[in-house]
């Protein structure tokens, strides 16, 4: 009981701190996200594998903002699938690789060992293609991966293209970690309050994980947002205003 009053409490802390966020990412700039992650153009990365026939003119948005390496070839790999109409497909090949590689420990050492030579990873890469009957998409973005070395990067880019498709589809993932599961009753009123601040038109996907390291509390992950209200980072947090004098006029 005394924690789901502790997770009670916590959520209209959670709310005003979600909307008070998204009030300033609306009004926030561009700029210093471009500047702090830098992305390629979307030719770089998909001109060497986006040869399906499909309307290459099509303007495509992606939509979710994705930063670092693994995010511009997810969003390249969903540009590329989106304009030749294979987006199921190709995350459904996609998946099934990355399944392959965990199913077997010893091709997955050779993907990603980057003292193999790039054409005899590129040459894997094509028999397994082959007899995965992938698409032309698929393969050819395995491919560039693989010449450029991040076959071992395939996980995070997977995860990352799932959050795309899933965005594409307007499911939005939020994971809440706590250290017990969430009463039905408290996972039901947080659903909400996201569902309500994500807006209408987009379906929130919950996902708990337990972790009992952050003693109490909750913190929420969605769209590359992290919102820690745990007991453990609050209790950090304290400590550093008891050692620095400077914040006690603060308190």
């Amino acid at each position: 009981m005394a924690f789901a009053n502790r997770i009670r409490s916590s959520l209209p802390l959670l709310s005003k701190i979600l909307k008070s966020d998204s009030i300033s990412a609306a009004n926030a700039s561009a700029a210093p996200r471009a500047l702090l992650c830098p992305t390629f153009s979307d030719s770089e990365l998909s001109r060497n594998f986006s040869t399906a026939p499909g309307n290459k003119d099509v303007k495509v948005k992606v939509p979710l903002a994705l930063f670092g390496g693994s995010g511009n070839y997810a969003s390249a790999l969903y540009i590329a699938a989106v304009k030749t109409n294979s987006l199921d497909k190709v995350e459904s090949e996609i998946l099934d690789f990355v399944g392959a590689m965990t199913k077997s420990p010893t091709f997955s050492q050779f993907a990603k060992d980057l003292s193999v030579r790039a054409d005899t990873r590129k040459k894997a890469i094509e028999d397994i293609s082959a007899q995965a009957k992938f698409s032309e998409i698929t393969k050819n973005f395995l491919l560039v991966l693989a010449e450029n070395g991040r076959l071992r990067n395939i996980d995070t880019i997977a995860k990352r293209f799932v959050e795309l498709t899933m965005a594409h589809k307007g499911v939005v993932k939020v994971i809440v970690t706590s250290v017990i599961p969430l009463p039905a009753e408290e996972e039901k009123e947080l659903k909400e309050t996201l569902q309500d601040l994500i807006g209408k038109g987009k379906t929130v996907k919950l996902e708990q994980k337990i972790d009992t390291s952050i003693m109490g509390g909750l913190v929420v992950e969605f769209q590359q947002k992290v919102f820690d209200m745990s007991i453990k980072t609050r209790a950090r947090q304290f400590e550093r205003y008891l050692r620095d004098p400077i914040h006690w006029d603060n308190l």
